[in-house]
This record gives C-alpha cells, sequence and structure tokens, in this order.
C-alpha cells in the first residue's frame, strides 16, 4: 500500500490529496498542525473521496487520545514513541473493546456512523500501528512485534537514524546502521505475521521500500510538496535554482 502524509489543517487540500488514489491518507495529530477538532474535517475530507483510509497518527501512546482518533472515524491510529511490549499493549487494547480491549463503545460518535456499532466488526475494521523510532524499540523489537492485537509496525526514519546516533536526518555515517536497523525491522515484522510500514521523502524511496520487505509506505508530506514546488516555480520564473 502507498499512502500520503497531512500536516496542514487544510480540508479542501486534504480532499484533493484524498482522491487521487493513495490507498490510504495519514494525517498528523502529534507533529502537524490539525488539533482534535482539525482531526475529524480532515478525515471527513478524505472520507468524502472514497478512495482512501484515513489514518491519524495520535500525540502519544495514551488510550484517550487513541479512543478520540477512533470516534473520529479513523480507520487506523499511528502511536509514535513505542519503546516496550507494554506500551504497544497499552496502544492495541486501546483500539478494541472489551473483553479484548479497553475501547469504551462511543454511542452517537462520527466512528459509529462510519463503522458500525457491534464491537467485533468495529475491532476488525480498525488498526492499530505503533512506531519504530527508538533505540528502547530496536531492544525490545520481538516483543513488541508479537504484541497481541497488534496490525503493524511503522518506522519513523527521522527519530530512528537519531537514535542511532545521527547528526541529523540523512547522516551519512549512520547509513549503513540505519539500513541494518530498517532490515531488523521488517524481518522482525514478517517473523510476527504483522505489516511493516516506512515514511519515505519520494515516490522513488517509497517503490524501494516496497520492493524490500516492506508493505506500506507513506510518501513525504503535503507541507514540504507546498513548499519544494513553490521554490521549484520560483527558481523557474527567476531564471535560477531557490533553495526550498
Amino acid at each position: 500500500m502507498v499512502g500520503y502524509w497531512i500536516a496542514c489543517d487544510n480540508p479542501t487540500g486534504t480532499e484533493r490529496i484524498a482522491g487521487l488514489g493513495y490507498d490510504y491518507i495519514g494525517i498528523d495529530g502529534q507533529h502537524g498542525i490539525l488539533h482534535q477538532a482539525g482531526w475529524q474535517s480532515a478525515l471527513m475530507a478524505v472520507d468524502s473521496r472514497q478512495r482512501s483510509a484515513g489514518v491519524l497518527r495520535v500525540p502519544s501512546v495514551d488510550p484517550i487520545a487513541i479512543g478520540m482518533a477512533l470516534d473520529t472515524g479513523a480507520r487506523g491510529v499511528i502511536v509514535p514513541m513505542v519503546g516496550t511490549a507494554e506500551e504497544a499493549a497499552v496502544a492495541a487494547r486501546a483500539c478494541r473493546h472489551q473483553p479484548k480491549g479497553t475501547r469504551s463503545l462511543g454511542g452517537p460518535v462520527r466512528g459509529e456512523v462510519r463503522l458500525g456499532s457491534v464491537p467485533d466488526e468495529v475491532d476488525e475494521a480498525v488498526a492499530c500501528i505503533v512506531m519504530i523510532e527508538t533505540a528502547a524499540a530496536l531492544e525490545n523489537l520481538e516483543a513488541i512485534c508479537a504484541t497481541p492485537e497488534l496490525d503493524a509496525v511503522y518506522v519513523g526514519p527521522a527519530d530512528l537514524s537519531v537514535a542511532l546516533g545521527a547528526r541529523y536526518f540523512g547522516d551519512p555515517d549512520v547509513a549503513k546502521d540505519l539500513e541494518d536497523a530498517l532490515r531488523r525491522v521488517s524481518e522482525a515484522a514478517e517473523r510476527a505475521g504483522i505489516a511493516c510500514g516506512i515514511h519515505c521523502l519520494t515516490g522513488d524511496a517509497a517503490a524501494e521500500r516496497l520492493g524490500e520487505n516492506f508493505t506500506f509506505a507513506t510518501v513525504s508530506s503535503d507541507i514540504t510538496h507546498l513548499q519544494q514546488i513553490a521554490a521549484d516555480h520560483l527558481g523557474a520564473a527567476r531564471g535560477g535554482a531557490v533553495r526550498a
């Protein structure tokens, strides 16, 4: 699967991107400029085109935030900075209703409109994805991947490279260590029978990762592409390259 990343609180822009045919649209509730009210607007924009699944990255391993994201109609949550199997279990259980988990049956919320109110059916329809982006996550990788009710792991390569000692994302001094870590993550996920995704800077990079052992890849972001294309056009107008 190929996804796209939304960081801007711009439902009209999100709606346009959602009509392009990406398998999923990731909504950034952690580092993006969308606050909780923006989550629902973004997800409604995605759903309006009926082509992509809306997936929301929550701010932390917080069952309340996870429940809110699912109540707004997210088809999955991405949970950042998970370092242990215990934290992964908190996230996974927050995505499932009793007795498998701790999610409250929401009642008149948007999630019910999207997916119904039968707990087992709703649980089956949403995905719990935790991020592998810390040294602790690498240390506890096998246990995290074996967490019951976990559907996928997702690599945040920027944070993971910093955890490996990089001075900045793309630091060549840790390039080999990062590639080794990515291989470890994808292989551990495969052994556990769960999906494995990664965030990529370009579509070409996403194609390369999908040709390896990754099962889904997210392409860049709206705010990054907005800046890049504006710089390209400014350079063309002025007859020279402009630093994005």
